[in-house]
């Protein structure tokens, strides 16, 4: 991007702050498993915090952090990303609807993991927010929640290595760094973005 090039901020600074946290967060919960219990719950509960005000956000933020601006019907989706595939697809100034699509995937992910943590710590553990719901341990129930944790936690990866192709792709087709402006906000005004 040449420097005579019109640039305007998309990304609010809560948008930019809550990204790249959860991006940390979620690593750290991830590396530390079950061997640093006390490290994975905190980045646990951090996620979920997270999460929760992205999701108020999502209602009152700034116009592209709102999920009436990146939510698109499965059919416009789909059409997207087979453009995306012939290095066609539209540039739009906030999330595509791949975009958008991915987001709302990992927000949901994330809580389901956040939530089962949250469970399987209270039935095993004894402790956290959900104790006082698991008198004894039940290996069944252990089992379930554990198990579904620990589906969604890869679930998760997957969809961010997922998310982070795509970025590059996006990146590559309208020749822009989708990274730095989830850093600095900003991103190339033209007249053609949705």
């Amino acid at each position: 991007m040449s420097n005579t090039e019109k640039t305007i901020k998309i990304w609010d600074p809560f948008i930019r702050i809550f990204h790249w946290t959860l991006v940390l967060s979620f690593f750290i919960a991830y590396i530390t498993e079950e061997d640093y219990l006390t490290i994975h719950s905190f980045a646990g509960y951090t996620l979920l915090a997270l999460l929760s005000l992205r999701i108020v956000w999502g209602f009152i933020g700034t116009r592209h952090a709102r999920f009436s601006d990146f939510t698109y019907s499965p059919q416009t989706i789909k059409a997207f990303i087979k453009d995306t595939i012939k290095a066609r697809a539209k540039r739009y100034l906030g999330h595509n609807p791949a975009g958008g699509a991915m987001i709302l995937l990992l927000i949901i992910s994330l809580l389901i993991t956040s939530f089962t943590g949250i469970a399987v710590y209270g039935l095993e553990e004894q402790s956290g927010p959900l104790a006082s719901w698991f008198t004894q341990k039940d290996s069944f129930w252990g089992e379930v929640f554990e198990e579904t944790h620990e589906f969604f936690a890869n679930f998760t990866l997957l969809l961010i290595f997922i998310h982070v192709a795509g970025v590059i792709v996006e990146s590559l087709i309208h020749k822009e760094n989708l990274v730095k402006s989830m850093i600095d906000g900003k991103k190339r005004a033209d007249s053609d973005s949705h």
